[in-house]
């Protein structure tokens, strides 16, 4: 799922003008709410979402665990 930025509104704006995410969702199709800058929730379109594929846990922890194992050098060094 490819988001832009334009489909990016706060917390805060989505607690007081919700009517405002909900059109950007029929715009874009999703809508993602950040929290503290950070996105945390998304808000998408429920005919969208029933099209959406999503991987399995094992096809996600294997990707993972191959992330892991090719990028090693940078995270140990990410975690000094």
């Amino acid at each position: 799922m490819v988001i832009n930025s334009e489909s990016m509104v706060s917390i805060t704006e989505t607690n007081q003008n919700f009517s405002k995410v909900a059109r950007l969702v029929d715009k874009n199709g999703v809508a993602v709410v950040l929290k503290n800058n950070t996105p945390r929730y998304l808000i998408l379109d429920f005919l969208q979402f029933n099209n959406e594929e999503y991987a399995s846990t094992d096809e996600a922890v294997s990707c993972a665990k191959r992330l892991i194992k090719k990028h090693l050098p940078a995270f140990q060094e990410l975690a000094k």
